[in-house]
């Protein structure tokens, strides 16, 4: 991550936004960290500058994914440790500054939780992690604590090679997401 040298994550923009135009004209640097904020894997990021300049969203959403699926598995283990896991609030904004408020946004399904709930959630992404290496994945938006502990409850009886196609698959639609959130 050296080209990110000197910008700290959410430092780039007091508002987290960027326009297509800003993202096609701005110094690597500065777009190359906020990808890195959208994602988490830096060869991701590097094969999405190489694609500047965009003509139009869809097509940087097309370059996010055809890039995300042109990672290899230590690209795709990188951007998974760039979340918080599911349900843990008190390290939310502390560990993860940059992405602490997308990830907030993103889990507040998890927040309305009951204790009960929280700590089952804790608990099996604990034997999650153990299981597959990486953290539960999943597109949290919309979702309820309730459903997602069901959905970790089912995912972790996948294989390791399946649950890893899951969870590229579910981080692709949160890199889209904060793709849309920067450019909002």
């Amino acid at each position: 991550m050296e080209a990110l040298a000197g910008f700290a994550y959410g430092e780039i923009l007091s508002k987290n936004e960027m326009t297509l135009a800003d993202i096609n004209s701005y110094p690597y640097e500065k777009v190359s960290a906020e990808l890195v904020r959208c994602c988490g894997s830096s060869i991701w990021a590097k094969k999405m500058m190489a694609r500047r300049p965009f003509m139009n969203e869809k097509s940087l959403y097309d370059a996010a994914e055809k890039c995300w699926y042109d990672c290899s598995s230590g690209d795709w283990l990188e951007a998974f440790r760039h979340h918080p896991k599911i349900g843990d609030h008190k390290n939310l904004t502390k560990q993860f500054a940059g992405t602490g408020s997308w990830a907030s946004d993103e889990q507040k399904g998890a927040v309305m939780a009951s204790e009960i709930v929280l700590n089952e959630l804790a608990e099996l992404n604990n034997v999650y992690e153990k299981r597959f290496g990486f953290i539960f994945i999943v597109y949290a938006t919309g979702k309820s604590a309730d459903e997602m502990l069901k959905l970790l409850n089912t995912r972790i009886q996948n294989s390791p090679e399946d649950e890893l196609k899951v969870a590229v698959e579910e981080q692709n639609k949160i890199t889209k997401l904060r793709l849309q959130k920067l450019l909002s």
